[in-house]
């Protein structure tokens, strides 16, 4: 397992917010601290179904990795932007239906690594890399990733709720390009991102993260989909997650935290923004 070349733990900061620790949050997990708490409190006040698109997109992810796995095969996955471990994690997915299944996460948050390590610290199919997601170059000829990942065979590439992280249309390009190139035909992308449905509401979301102080770019439906332009999409194409292959009978998650807790359903009221997102296959 990847581990920091002077043998420290890395800081972690509980003065600003991070996307992670927010997620975290929305799923009910304890790895947040106040900070966090309260800028989903601030989302949430603007947004209220912001809080449903959150879970929505963790919902998408057990069902594309079982979709994955249990239908196509896949037995590789590399986790970009991996965020913090909590229920459902890709591995956990991954082996119900492959035992041997093998998993390279990376992030570069401070508090995802001390945790992920932790916890796959016995873990010999599974490991965690320290990486800007955006150096996909070097994560995919990265001595962990070697030893894991055999990109002669299939490997399913999973890029979940990060494309708003990423400001910069060229720089998502670029990282899909890379990936697809080193995959072997049969291998598969998976994208995300947080969407408003018109103009406004994109731009309503990038102000108000922004005065978080996160680095974000919500971006349209149309915008998202010319990010995929000439890949090919496995139906139901590209969707709002909660609509990608629904299934009522796959496992909860967890209860949110009682603040959260009147949000909860509001995205059948209002939806203005959404998670939005696809499964891609290369021929």
């Amino acid at each position: 397992m990847t581990t920091p070349s002077d043998g420290t733990m890395p800081v972690i900061r509980q003065d600003v917010p991070t996307s992670a620790r927010m997620y975290d949050y929305c799923l009910g997990g304890k790895d947040n601290f106040a900070v966090d708490r309260e800028a989903m409190q601030v989302v949430s006040s603007h947004f209220p179904e912001g809080l449903d698109a959150a879970r929505d997109n963790r919902l998408f992810l057990y069902r594309v990795v079982r979709y994955l796995a249990r239908d196509a095969g896949i037995r590789q996955f590399l986790d970009m932007g991996s965020g913090l471990p909590t229920q459902a994690n890709v591995h956990q997915v991954a082996q119900q239906f492959q035992p041997d299944a093998r998993v390279v996460y990376v992030d570069n948050d401070p508090i995802v690594l001390a945790y992920g390590r932790a916890l796959l610290a016995e873990d010999q199919s599974t490991t965690v890399i320290a990486a800007d997601m955006v150096a996909t170059e070097l994560i995919l000829t990265d001595p962990e990733t070697q030893r894991l990942i055999d990109f002669s065979e299939p490997v399913a590439t999973l890029f979940l709720s990060i494309g708003h992280s990423i400001v910069d249309d060229e720089t998502l390009r670029s990282m899909f390009r890379t990936v697809w190139d080193a995959v072997a035909p049969g291998s598969f992308l998976v994208f995300s991102q947080m969407c408003g449905i018109d103009r406004a509401a994109v731009e309503e979301a990038n102000e108000m993260s922004r005065g978080l102080g996160l680095v974000w770019r919500n971006r349209t439906p149309d915008e998202v989909a010319e990010l995929l332009r000439g890949m090919d999409l496995v139906e139901p194409g590209l969707v709002e997650v909660v609509d990608w292959r629904p299934d009522p009978n796959q496992p909860p998650l967890a209860q949110v935290d009682e603040p959260l807790r009147p949000f909860l359903g509001a995205a059948t009221k209002n939806r203005r923004v959404m998670e939005y997102g696809a499964l891609l296959r290369k021929p």
